[in-house]
């Protein structure tokens, strides 16, 4: 069973940074993406950025440019640099971690979200 614990949420002024964190433990697949979604009240989890093991990323088309998605492989752990902050990216961050195997069976693994708060 993989866990994923996130760190690094909080409150930060508009314009400001916060750099999250979330580390992976258990028997992981090694074929896999790590990344960061988020959810608002009432609305759809959505995408923020990815990052496979192998180090490509995808990020949500309005985020780019702010926020950085990175990875440690040797420690199963990625990281979201965001920058820029805004209110509306005040919202919970879930962690993802997506193990892809054969025939395109993928399984998904998330973190127990953590809260950021923008002030403005």
């Amino acid at each position: 069973q993989v866990q994923l614990v996130e760190s690094g949420g909080g409150l930060v002024q508009a314009g400001g940074s916060l750099r999250l964190s979330c580390a992976a433990s258990g028997r992981i697949f090694s074929s896999n993406a790590m990344g960061w979604y988020r959810q608002a009240p009432g609305n759809r989890r959505e995408l923020v950025a990815t990052i496979t093991n192998g180090g490509s990323t995808n990020y949500a088309d309005s985020l780019k440019g702010r926020f950085t998605i990175s990875r440690d492989n040797a420690n199963d752990t990625v990281y979201l640099q965001m920058t820029g902050l805004k209110p509306e990216d005040a919202t919970v961050y879930y962690c993802n971690l997506r193990e892809f195997y054969n025939h395109g069976i993928i399984y998904d693994y998330w973190g127990q979200g953590t809260q950021v708060t923008v002030s403005s």
